[in-house]
């Protein structure tokens, strides 16, 4: 039965089998590697569309839509919900301020920050963007069936549960030792 699975397939099975014989693993069989070249796979295919029908990089549209789908962000808000660093942020968002796309505004809390938003330009340009990227989202799960979306949902949820404990057991773990250095070293002081 084994030889008439594709060869991914039977890569998969022994991939599993050598996990659970507690065996090593290949960084190819990994789910983060394999989830990664997934991403990246989908990210080059909305970047070539987004470049090629809206002139905006994948940075730019995300910024975008981000801007798009709720009230006005400060920048380091908007940096923590793409991914990106502050600076990152600050040169893809004076890229879109100089198209007169972005907006920026006073904060009202803050008088030394700026909220970010969307000029009408960039409303227009965010209902384009959106419309392709339902599409992609259409054409991704309209390939599985409706049991493989729902155990596609299911399972992207366990993950994301799962990699959030793991960086909070990894923060809970790197704190550890900078709190016992410095214990140890108010014991050498006093």
């Amino acid at each position: 039965m084994t030889d008439l699975l594709a060869p991914d397939r039977r890569r998969e099975r022994a991939a599993a089998e050598r996990s659970s014989a507690g065996g090593p693993l290949t960084i190819k069989e990994l789910v983060s590697y394999r989830l990664h070249v997934v991403a990246n796979l989908l990210s080059r295919g909305a970047a070539l569309r987004y470049r090629r029908e809206f002139g905006v990089s994948l940075w730019e549209w995300r910024t975008v839509a981000l801007l798009g789908a709720g009230p006005a962000l400060s920048l380091n808000d908007l940096a923590a919900a793409a991914g990106l660093d502050k600076s990152q942020m600050s040169r893809v968002v004076s890229g879109l301020a100089a198209r007169g796309l972005v907006h920026r505004g006073e904060n009202e809390t803050d008088g030394r920050g700026v909220r970010l938003s969307l000029t009408r330009a960039g409303e227009k340009l965010y209902e384009g963007l959106i419309r392709a990227a339902a599409e992609r989202n259409a054409a991704f799960l309209g390939c599985l069936t409706p049991h493989e979306r729902d155990c596609l949902a299911v399972a992207l949820k366990k993950l994301g549960e799962q990699a959030r404990s793991l960086i909070q057991r990894e923060r809970e773990l790197a704190a550890k030792p900078a709190r016992s250095r410095r214990r140890a070293a108010a014991r050498r002081s006093a």
